[in-house]
Protein backbone atom coordinates (compact mmCIF):
# COMPACT_ATOMS: atom_id res chain seq x y z
CA UNK A 1 0.00 0.00 0.00
CA UNK A 2 1.32 3.50 -0.88
CA UNK A 3 2.08 6.24 1.88
CA UNK A 4 0.06 8.78 0.85
CA UNK A 5 -3.10 6.04 0.45
CA UNK A 6 -2.27 4.71 3.90
CA UNK A 7 -2.64 8.32 5.44
CA UNK A 8 -5.80 9.92 3.43
CA UNK A 9 -7.99 6.79 3.66
CA UNK A 10 -10.92 8.79 2.00
CA UNK A 11 -9.83 10.96 -0.95
CA UNK A 12 -10.77 14.87 -1.13
CA UNK A 13 -13.04 14.85 -4.00
CA UNK A 14 -11.66 16.94 -6.48
CA UNK A 15 -13.55 21.16 -6.47
CA UNK A 16 -16.16 21.86 -8.80
CA UNK A 17 -13.91 23.46 -11.63
CA UNK A 18 -13.76 24.30 -15.41
CA UNK A 19 -13.67 21.67 -17.77
CA UNK A 20 -11.51 23.28 -20.55
CA UNK A 21 -9.38 26.82 -20.61
CA UNK A 22 -9.99 27.96 -24.04
CA UNK A 23 -6.69 29.01 -26.14
CA UNK A 24 -8.22 31.43 -28.38
CA UNK A 25 -7.87 35.04 -28.01
CA UNK A 26 -9.05 38.20 -29.66
CA UNK A 27 -5.79 39.65 -31.37
CA UNK A 28 -5.71 43.59 -32.06
CA UNK A 29 -4.83 44.76 -35.59
CA UNK A 30 -2.16 46.74 -35.68
CA UNK A 31 -2.67 50.17 -38.01
CA UNK A 32 -0.18 53.29 -38.60
CA UNK A 33 -2.45 55.15 -35.90
CA UNK A 34 -2.65 51.81 -33.69
CA UNK A 35 -0.16 53.87 -30.78
CA UNK A 36 -2.29 57.03 -30.81
CA UNK A 37 -5.41 55.13 -30.55
CA UNK A 38 -3.91 52.93 -27.48
CA UNK A 39 -2.63 55.74 -25.61
CA UNK A 40 -5.77 57.64 -26.26
CA UNK A 41 -7.44 54.21 -24.83
CA UNK A 42 -5.08 53.77 -22.04
CA UNK A 43 -5.98 57.20 -20.43
CA UNK A 44 -9.84 56.42 -20.77
CA UNK A 45 -9.27 52.77 -18.97
CA UNK A 46 -6.73 53.10 -16.31
CA UNK A 47 -4.63 49.55 -15.81
CA UNK A 48 -6.59 47.96 -13.59
CA UNK A 49 -10.44 49.19 -14.42
CA UNK A 50 -12.62 46.44 -13.92
CA UNK A 51 -15.10 46.61 -17.04
CA UNK A 52 -17.67 48.35 -15.48
CA UNK A 53 -15.63 51.37 -15.63
CA UNK A 54 -15.92 51.35 -19.36
CA UNK A 55 -19.45 52.33 -18.44
CA UNK A 56 -18.69 54.89 -15.65
CA UNK A 57 -21.41 57.55 -17.62
CA UNK A 58 -24.81 55.97 -17.41
CA UNK A 59 -26.13 54.69 -20.58
CA UNK A 60 -28.71 56.53 -22.82
CA UNK A 61 -32.57 55.55 -21.54
CA UNK A 62 -33.35 53.74 -25.04
CA UNK A 63 -30.46 51.27 -24.80
CA UNK A 64 -30.80 47.73 -24.71
CA UNK A 65 -28.40 47.83 -21.41
CA UNK A 66 -29.63 50.69 -19.27
CA UNK A 67 -29.40 50.27 -16.08
CA UNK A 68 -26.75 47.45 -15.93
CA UNK A 69 -23.67 45.88 -17.39
CA UNK A 70 -23.01 43.74 -20.11
CA UNK A 71 -23.62 40.45 -17.41
CA UNK A 72 -27.35 42.23 -16.90
CA UNK A 73 -27.62 42.17 -20.97
CA UNK A 74 -26.33 38.81 -21.23
CA UNK A 75 -28.84 37.28 -17.97
CA UNK A 76 -31.97 39.05 -20.17
CA UNK A 77 -31.03 37.32 -22.65
CA UNK A 78 -30.12 33.74 -20.99
CA UNK A 79 -33.69 33.77 -19.06
CA UNK A 80 -35.47 33.72 -22.62
CA UNK A 81 -36.50 29.47 -22.87
CA UNK A 82 -34.87 28.95 -26.55
CA UNK A 83 -31.70 31.03 -26.11
CA UNK A 84 -28.23 29.12 -25.86
CA UNK A 85 -26.06 30.70 -23.37
CA UNK A 86 -23.42 31.70 -26.22
CA UNK A 87 -26.38 33.60 -28.26
CA UNK A 88 -27.19 35.44 -25.16
CA UNK A 89 -23.81 36.42 -24.86
CA UNK A 90 -23.63 37.32 -28.27
CA UNK A 91 -26.40 39.32 -27.49
CA UNK A 92 -25.01 41.09 -24.95
CA UNK A 93 -22.21 42.34 -26.62
CA UNK A 94 -24.11 43.94 -29.37
CA UNK A 95 -26.13 45.80 -26.86
CA UNK A 96 -22.26 46.72 -25.89
CA UNK A 97 -21.76 48.41 -28.98
CA UNK A 98 -24.98 50.16 -29.60
CA UNK A 99 -24.55 51.53 -25.80
CA UNK A 100 -21.02 52.61 -25.87
CA UNK A 101 -19.75 56.09 -25.34
CA UNK A 102 -16.11 55.63 -26.71
CA UNK A 103 -15.05 58.46 -29.16
CA UNK A 104 -12.45 56.39 -30.63
CA UNK A 105 -12.24 52.90 -32.66
CA UNK A 106 -9.49 51.48 -29.82
CA UNK A 107 -11.72 52.68 -26.79
CA UNK A 108 -14.62 50.64 -28.64
CA UNK A 109 -12.52 47.56 -29.36
CA UNK A 110 -10.84 47.54 -25.85
CA UNK A 111 -14.28 48.35 -24.29
CA UNK A 112 -15.72 45.29 -26.35
CA UNK A 113 -12.87 43.13 -25.16
CA UNK A 114 -13.00 43.32 -21.60
CA UNK A 115 -17.15 42.84 -21.82
CA UNK A 116 -15.97 39.79 -23.73
CA UNK A 117 -13.37 38.82 -21.32
CA UNK A 118 -15.98 39.39 -18.34
CA UNK A 119 -18.53 36.90 -19.70
CA UNK A 120 -16.26 34.21 -20.69
CA UNK A 121 -15.09 34.88 -16.59
CA UNK A 122 -19.07 33.94 -15.68
CA UNK A 123 -18.99 30.67 -16.86
CA UNK A 124 -15.27 28.95 -17.35
CA UNK A 125 -16.63 25.52 -17.85
CA UNK A 126 -18.74 26.83 -21.49
CA UNK A 127 -16.93 25.88 -24.35
CA UNK A 128 -19.68 26.78 -26.63
CA UNK A 129 -19.40 30.48 -24.28
CA UNK A 130 -16.12 31.56 -24.96
CA UNK A 131 -16.24 30.78 -29.02
CA UNK A 132 -18.81 32.56 -29.36
CA UNK A 133 -17.45 35.29 -27.70
CA UNK A 134 -14.17 35.22 -29.83
CA UNK A 135 -16.31 34.65 -32.52
CA UNK A 136 -18.22 38.02 -32.57
CA UNK A 137 -15.16 39.88 -32.10
CA UNK A 138 -13.20 38.33 -35.08
CA UNK A 139 -16.65 38.91 -37.34
CA UNK A 140 -17.27 41.96 -35.92
CA UNK A 141 -13.76 43.68 -36.06
CA UNK A 142 -11.90 41.89 -38.99
CA UNK A 143 -11.50 44.39 -41.67
CA UNK A 144 -8.85 47.19 -41.82
CA UNK A 145 -11.20 49.03 -43.57
CA UNK A 146 -12.72 50.44 -40.64
CA UNK A 147 -9.56 52.09 -39.96
CA UNK A 148 -10.29 54.31 -42.77
CA UNK A 149 -13.92 55.37 -41.82
CA UNK A 150 -15.13 58.01 -39.56
CA UNK A 151 -16.03 56.77 -35.98
CA UNK A 152 -19.74 57.47 -36.42
CA UNK A 153 -19.59 55.15 -40.01
CA UNK A 154 -17.18 52.61 -38.37
CA UNK A 155 -19.53 52.21 -35.36
CA UNK A 156 -22.41 51.75 -37.38
CA UNK A 157 -20.74 49.22 -39.33
CA UNK A 158 -20.27 47.36 -36.46
CA UNK A 159 -23.30 47.94 -34.87
CA UNK A 160 -24.50 46.37 -38.11
CA UNK A 161 -22.14 43.52 -38.25
CA UNK A 162 -22.97 42.52 -34.75
CA UNK A 163 -26.50 42.53 -35.08
CA UNK A 164 -26.01 40.35 -38.13
CA UNK A 165 -24.03 38.28 -36.39
CA UNK A 166 -26.60 37.63 -33.62
CA UNK A 167 -29.44 37.07 -35.91
CA UNK A 168 -27.41 34.31 -37.91
CA UNK A 169 -26.89 32.80 -34.26
CA UNK A 170 -30.28 33.01 -33.43
CA UNK A 171 -31.46 31.19 -36.73
CA UNK A 172 -28.62 28.52 -36.26
CA UNK A 173 -31.04 25.85 -34.77
CA UNK A 174 -33.97 25.93 -37.55
CA UNK A 175 -30.46 25.78 -40.32
CA UNK A 176 -29.12 22.88 -38.51
CA UNK A 177 -33.01 21.35 -38.18
CA UNK A 178 -33.29 21.97 -42.34
CA UNK A 179 -30.44 20.24 -43.53
CA UNK A 180 -30.89 17.34 -41.00
CA UNK A 181 -34.31 16.38 -42.46
CA UNK A 182 -32.43 13.94 -45.47
CA UNK A 183 -30.57 11.71 -43.05
CA UNK A 184 -34.09 10.59 -41.20
CA UNK A 185 -35.84 8.08 -42.93
CA UNK A 186 -39.13 6.47 -42.69
CA UNK A 187 -39.22 3.46 -40.53
CA UNK A 188 -35.29 4.57 -38.72
CA UNK A 189 -34.56 4.67 -35.02
CA UNK A 190 -32.72 7.30 -34.01
CA UNK A 191 -30.67 6.79 -30.70
CA UNK A 192 -29.80 10.14 -28.98
CA UNK A 193 -27.84 10.73 -25.77
CA UNK A 194 -28.86 13.23 -23.09
CA UNK A 195 -30.61 16.53 -23.62
CA UNK A 196 -29.76 18.67 -26.84
CA UNK A 197 -31.45 21.68 -28.00
CA UNK A 198 -30.47 21.46 -31.44
CA UNK A 199 -31.07 17.47 -31.69
CA UNK A 200 -34.49 17.88 -30.06
CA UNK A 201 -34.96 20.47 -33.12
CA UNK A 202 -34.00 18.17 -35.93
CA UNK A 203 -36.78 15.45 -34.49
CA UNK A 204 -39.02 17.76 -33.75
CA UNK A 205 -39.26 19.45 -37.28
CA UNK A 206 -39.06 15.30 -38.45
CA UNK A 207 -42.09 15.15 -36.67
CA UNK A 208 -43.94 18.05 -38.07
CA UNK A 209 -42.81 16.40 -41.74
CA UNK A 210 -44.79 13.35 -40.79
CA UNK A 211 -41.92 11.34 -40.99
CA UNK A 212 -42.50 7.85 -39.11
CA UNK A 213 -39.37 7.10 -36.75
CA UNK A 214 -38.54 6.33 -32.96
CA UNK A 215 -36.05 7.30 -30.46
CA UNK A 216 -33.67 5.33 -27.97
CA UNK A 217 -33.00 7.94 -25.46
CA UNK A 218 -29.79 7.02 -23.02
CA UNK A 219 -30.60 8.70 -18.97
CA UNK A 220 -27.68 10.62 -19.54
CA UNK A 221 -26.14 10.93 -16.22
CA UNK A 222 -24.73 12.70 -14.11
CA UNK A 223 -27.60 14.98 -15.24
CA UNK A 224 -30.12 12.48 -15.91
CA UNK A 225 -30.73 15.07 -18.81
CA UNK A 226 -32.36 12.13 -21.14
CA UNK A 227 -35.74 11.97 -19.02
CA UNK A 228 -35.73 16.02 -20.16
CA UNK A 229 -35.63 14.60 -23.10
CA UNK A 230 -37.66 11.51 -23.32
CA UNK A 231 -40.72 13.80 -21.99
CA UNK A 232 -40.46 16.16 -24.40
CA UNK A 233 -40.28 14.01 -27.32
CA UNK A 234 -43.05 12.01 -25.50
CA UNK A 235 -45.09 15.22 -26.04
CA UNK A 236 -44.65 15.63 -29.41
CA UNK A 237 -46.04 12.04 -30.06
CA UNK A 238 -42.56 10.25 -31.06
CA UNK A 239 -42.16 6.91 -29.91
CA UNK A 240 -39.64 6.59 -27.40
CA UNK A 241 -37.58 4.58 -25.19
CA UNK A 242 -35.45 5.28 -21.97
CA UNK A 243 -32.02 3.11 -21.98
CA UNK A 244 -29.29 3.48 -19.12
CA UNK A 245 -26.20 4.49 -20.46
CA UNK A 246 -24.38 1.11 -19.83
CA UNK A 247 -27.26 -0.52 -22.04
CA UNK A 248 -26.30 1.38 -25.18
CA UNK A 249 -24.17 -1.87 -26.92
CA UNK A 250 -27.04 -4.07 -25.91
CA UNK A 251 -29.03 -2.02 -27.87
CA UNK A 252 -27.22 -0.64 -30.70
CA UNK A 253 -28.46 -3.39 -33.39
CA UNK A 254 -31.86 -1.90 -32.99
CA UNK A 255 -30.13 1.91 -34.40
CA UNK A 256 -29.78 2.93 -37.33
CA UNK A 257 -28.15 6.13 -36.74
CA UNK A 258 -26.83 8.45 -33.81
CA UNK A 259 -27.53 12.23 -33.44
CA UNK A 260 -25.61 13.81 -30.62
CA UNK A 261 -25.12 17.28 -29.94
CA UNK A 262 -21.82 19.29 -29.22
CA UNK A 263 -20.51 21.92 -25.90
CA UNK A 264 -17.65 22.17 -28.36
CA UNK A 265 -16.29 21.23 -31.67
CA UNK A 266 -12.42 21.73 -32.20
CA UNK A 267 -10.01 21.75 -33.99
CA UNK A 268 -9.39 18.09 -35.22
CA UNK A 269 -12.78 17.93 -35.87
CA UNK A 270 -14.02 15.78 -32.87
CA UNK A 271 -16.13 17.10 -30.03
CA UNK A 272 -16.67 18.02 -26.64
CA UNK A 273 -19.72 16.78 -25.10
CA UNK A 274 -21.58 15.16 -22.03
CA UNK A 275 -19.98 11.79 -20.38
CA UNK A 276 -21.09 8.81 -22.63
CA UNK A 277 -20.60 10.63 -25.70
CA UNK A 278 -17.35 9.06 -26.45
CA UNK A 279 -18.38 5.31 -25.86
CA UNK A 280 -21.19 5.71 -27.82
CA UNK A 281 -19.68 6.56 -30.72
CA UNK A 282 -17.31 3.90 -30.43
CA UNK A 283 -19.98 0.87 -30.26
CA UNK A 284 -21.62 3.16 -33.09
CA UNK A 285 -18.33 2.82 -35.10
CA UNK A 286 -17.79 -0.81 -34.46
CA UNK A 287 -21.28 -1.71 -35.46
CA UNK A 288 -21.13 0.70 -38.43
CA UNK A 289 -24.29 3.24 -37.41
CA UNK A 290 -23.70 6.44 -38.58
CA UNK A 291 -23.14 9.21 -35.97
CA UNK A 292 -24.20 12.76 -36.70
CA UNK A 293 -23.21 15.61 -34.66
CA UNK A 294 -25.59 18.62 -34.17
CA UNK A 295 -23.74 21.36 -33.67
CA UNK A 296 -24.44 25.46 -34.50
CA UNK A 297 -21.04 27.01 -35.70
CA UNK A 298 -20.42 29.47 -32.51
CA UNK A 299 -19.55 26.11 -30.52
CA UNK A 300 -16.24 25.72 -32.98
CA UNK A 301 -13.37 26.60 -30.59
CA UNK A 302 -9.95 26.91 -31.06
CA UNK A 303 -8.73 24.15 -29.52
CA UNK A 304 -7.06 20.71 -30.03
CA UNK A 305 -7.14 18.07 -26.96
CA UNK A 306 -4.85 15.24 -27.79
CA UNK A 307 -6.92 12.67 -25.85
CA UNK A 308 -9.40 12.62 -22.62
CA UNK A 309 -6.17 13.86 -20.07
CA UNK A 310 -5.47 16.74 -22.33
CA UNK A 311 -9.06 18.35 -20.78
CA UNK A 312 -9.41 19.56 -17.39
CA UNK A 313 -12.92 18.51 -16.71
CA UNK A 314 -16.01 19.82 -14.79
CA UNK A 315 -16.83 18.11 -11.71
CA UNK A 316 -19.97 17.50 -10.79
CA UNK A 317 -21.77 15.59 -7.64
CA UNK A 318 -23.04 12.23 -8.34
CA UNK A 319 -25.72 11.11 -6.87
CA UNK A 320 -25.64 6.79 -6.61
CA UNK A 321 -29.18 7.31 -4.05
CA UNK A 322 -27.01 4.97 -1.00
CA UNK A 323 -23.66 6.25 0.45
CA UNK A 324 -20.31 5.80 -1.33
CA UNK A 325 -18.14 3.56 0.79
CA UNK A 326 -15.17 5.12 2.51
CA UNK A 327 -11.94 5.16 0.64
CA UNK A 328 -13.39 4.94 -2.54
CA UNK A 329 -12.97 7.49 -5.02
CA UNK A 330 -15.42 8.23 -7.73
CA UNK A 331 -15.33 9.66 -11.33
CA UNK A 332 -17.24 13.06 -11.05
CA UNK A 333 -15.90 14.11 -14.80
CA UNK A 334 -19.04 15.35 -16.76
CA UNK A 335 -17.95 15.82 -20.28
CA UNK A 336 -15.56 13.89 -22.38
CA UNK A 337 -13.48 14.58 -25.58
CA UNK A 338 -14.63 11.96 -29.00
CA UNK A 339 -12.25 11.95 -31.69
CA UNK A 340 -13.07 12.53 -35.24
CA UNK A 341 -12.71 9.29 -36.94
CA UNK A 342 -15.50 7.92 -34.48
CA UNK A 343 -17.83 10.93 -36.24
CA UNK A 344 -19.77 10.62 -39.94
CA UNK A 345 -20.86 13.84 -40.33
CA UNK A 346 -20.93 17.38 -38.58
CA UNK A 347 -24.65 19.00 -39.15
CA UNK A 348 -23.85 22.76 -39.22
CA UNK A 349 -25.44 26.16 -39.67
CA UNK A 350 -22.55 26.59 -42.44
CA UNK A 351 -23.91 23.48 -44.15
CA UNK A 352 -23.07 19.57 -43.81
CA UNK A 353 -19.22 18.67 -42.79
CA UNK A 354 -17.18 16.08 -42.59
CA UNK A 355 -14.85 16.26 -39.47
CA UNK A 356 -11.58 16.38 -41.73
CA UNK A 357 -12.86 19.72 -43.05
CA UNK A 358 -13.39 21.24 -39.58
CA UNK A 359 -10.16 23.15 -39.21
CA UNK A 360 -10.25 24.80 -42.94
CA UNK A 361 -13.76 26.19 -41.30
CA UNK A 362 -11.71 27.62 -38.40
CA UNK A 363 -9.72 29.20 -40.12
CA UNK A 364 -12.86 30.92 -42.25
CA UNK A 365 -14.27 31.89 -39.15
CA UNK A 366 -11.54 32.91 -37.12
CA UNK A 367 -9.29 34.66 -39.74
Amino acid sequence: MEPDAAQNPSPVPPPISAYYQTRAEHHAVVSSDWLAHAAAAAAAFPPGADAADAAALPPPPSSPGAGGGVIEEFNFWRRKPEAAEAVAAIMALAAVIRSSRATTMMELEIELKKASDKLKSWDATSISLSAACDLFMRFVTRTSHLEHEKFDAAKSRLIERGEKFGEISLKARKTIAMLSQDFIYDGCTILVHGYSRVVLEVLKLAASNRKLFRVLCTEGRPDRTGLRMSNELAALGIPVKVLIDSAVAYSMDEVDMVFVGADGVVESGGIINMMGTYQIALVAYSMNKPVYVAAESYKFARLYPLDQKDMTPAHRPIDFGVPVPTGVEVETSARDYTPPQYLTLLLTDLGVLTPSVVSDELIQLYL
